[in-house]
């Protein structure tokens, strides 16, 4: 019998017919039904026992068509991503294609080389229908809050849209803001004692204790031009590598060191994953971007510490370390590179500038991690002069280790013993002020949603997309500054649904999901509690809720157009950037004149 796989994307079939020519493969672009949105509240659910209902989404009745066509005589297998929503989407190309449940369909993969697909190949499973279940729990969830709170913010607000997630983390940059508006800051002294290149500090500087101007005026005028050299501690210390990349590591240090959005790091690490033309072969150079998990494959492990011993040596090939993180699912490797011998080099002629620059990222913190860790010889100094007691932390180093990788800087280091006479350079005070925590950019709301347990991997590139697009936030400088109507909208979701949009009931509902995920709860008991107390809120909410529009106000520049010599405004696009606009864009003829807030 003929055998056809279905994948998600047109990249990834491609891959898979290079390493099975004999075999089919289709693409269903992703999610092919959704629930209906017909039926009581529109839900396309039966809110009284939670039994979804479903229909083929109408972009994709032709992609349908076309599978139902391949599939008729064939034996099927279905080969989406290996995670929940994966798992669904298999699930529901099963129901359409009338596959049985109960027969071994479907094959997974963690990453697209020729061995892991062959693999997934000769040892198809059924789907895993607790994962299925999970994902059709946060679906249904999605949808009843993102219906209901969407509908009355629309109507009462004139806001765009709320949900479970997304109204969590504007809350979140909110409270943040808070917080910066009632910090009240402290002025403090620090002191510096400079010896040549080297600096030494003042030992009451870490704590801040030093407020009084005066104070920090008699220490300095006090400080004789002799230092005697009062105690030096040595020990040796270990310097670790980091773990490898999870999904938010990668987004986090991905939007920093690419100076791109989340989103736009995940399509660049899909791509990778999918496969590039290498040669003339398509490869996946990366294992599959989703996932909280630090765990590395025992064969990889293996070809990787053969690399680092005929590569640099017996005496840097490391010990593997296991993370302790409760909040992993581990349901999945790290993202690391699918072979350690194509090195970021050898590909670097079949990458984009930033693909290559992705890559590289991945391929070297896997390799670091597996590598023996660093020593240096630690040495704190304690040094002083009239009583007054000063120090300063030198290191050595002693076995670079993982840091062979990276280039570094060699520090200034202290020779001298206890006893020594050092003679001051220059004794100088700074005045400072305490501030306060810095609003949230797109990496650090990302590890914040991490740290909370709010989401998952997969969600957050979205969730951040869709408080910008909504207007409740726009980016100053990287930074998320909360909008009027942002504000407005995150005020009357906290006073009427505090039990619900907080960082501690959506990641319990994250826990509970993760249950249902392996079989530990009831798909159904998770959603009645939920819902018997979600509606009653809504309803309330409805009633009391009063009308709130704002009129927004239009920001001039104070300057006229140079194109035209209509007034420019201030306007802010899709990523929630301000920038420079002519009022005549509404005008006929039209004016197109923008520049940006820099020029």
């Amino acid at each position: 019998m003929e055998t056809l796989i279905i994948v998600e994307s047109p990249t990834k079939a491609k891959t898979i017919k290079n390493y099975l020519p004999k075999v089919e493969v289709l693409a269903s672009n992703g999610h092919v039904r959704d629930l209906k949105t017909k039926g009581r509240f529109g839900y396309g659910v039966n809110v009284d026992t939670f039994e979804p209902s479903y229909e083929v989404i109408k972009e994709k009745y032709g992609v349908v068509n076309k599978l139902k066509r391949a599939a008729k005589g064939k034996k099927v297998l279905l080969a989406t991503d290996p995670d929940r929503e994966g798992e669904a989407i298999s699930w529901h190309l099963a129901n359409i294609l009338g596959l049985d449940l109960n027969d071994n369909n479907r094959i997974y993969f963690n990453e697209i080389t020729k061995p892991a697909i062959v693999e997934a190949y000769n040892n198809p499973r059924q789907i895993n229908l607790d994962l299925v279940n999970s994902q059709e729990s946060r679906r249904i969830l999605d949808r009843i809050i993102g219906f209901d709170l969407s509908k009355l913010v629309q109507r009462k607000l004139y806001s765009k849209s709320a949900g479970r997630v997304q109204s969590v983390a504007l809350k979140i940059i909110i409270d943040r803001e808070k917080e910066i508006e009632a910090f009240v800051p402290e002025a403090y002294y620090l002191i510096f004692a400079r010896f040549g290149d080297i600096i030494f500090e003042y030992v009451k500087n870490q704590r801040r204790s030093l407020k009084n101007k005066e104070e920090a005026e008699k220490i300095v005028k006090e400080i004789n031009k002799e230092f005697t050299v009062k105690e030096i501690n040595i020990k040796e210390a270990k310097r670790y590598s980091a773990y490898p990349y999870t999904t938010s590591k990668l987004q986090q240090e991905g939007i920093m060191r690419l100076r791109v959005g989340a989103s736009s790091v995940m399509n660049i690490a899909q791509k990778l994953y999918e496969g590039v033309l290498i040669k003339n072969e398509t490869v996946g150079l990366i294992t599959y971007m989703r996932t909280d998990s630090t765990r590395l494959s025992p064969l990889f492990v293996k070809e990787t510490y053969n690399y680092i011993k005929d590569k640099y040596g017996s005496e840097y090939v490391g010990k593997l370390r296991v993370s302790k993180n409760k909040q992993s699912q581990d349901a999945h490797e790290a993202i690391r590179p699918t072979s350690i011998y194509r090195t970021p080099e050898s590909v670097k002629p079949y990458l984009d500038e930033k693909s290559y620059l992705l890559y590289k990222m991945i391929y070297d913190k896997t390799l670091a991690f597996l590598m023996k860790e660093g020593i240096d010889e630690v040495k704190e100094v304690k040094i002083t002069s009239n009583g007054y007691d000063f120090n300063k932390t030198f290191t050595k180093e002693l076995f670079d280790g993982y840091r062979k990788l990276y280039n570094k800087e060699e520090e200034p280091y202290f020779f001298g013993k206890v006893g020594d006479t050092l003679t001051l350079d220059k004794i100088y005070k700074e005045n400072k002020q305490t501030e306060p925590k810095k609003r949230f950019s797109e990496p650090t709301l990302i590890e914040e949603l991490e740290r909370l347990g709010i989401g998952r991997p997969s969600t957050y590139a979205d969730t951040t997309r869709k408080i910008i697009n909504s207007g409740y936030v726009r980016r100053v400088k990287g930074y998320y500054h909360p909008t009027a109507q942002g504000i407005l909208t995150e005020k009357n979701l906290d006073k009427y649904f505090n039990s619900f949009i907080n960082t501690e009931y959506t990641s319990k509902m994250e826990e509970e999901l993760d249950l249902i995920a392996t079989g530990e709860l009831s798909k159904e008991k998770m959603l009645k509690n939920f819902y018997k107390t979600f509606k009653p809120l809504v309803e309330h909410a409805n009633k009391e809720m009063p009308f709130q529009p704002i009129k927004k106000e239009v920001e001039h520049v104070g300057e006229k157009c140079p194109k035209c010599g209509k007034d420019l405004v201030f306007r802010t696009n899709k990523k929630g950037e301000r920038f420079i606009a002519c009022t005549g864009f509404t005008s006929k003829p039209r004016c197109t004149y923008t520049r940006s807030i820099e020029d």
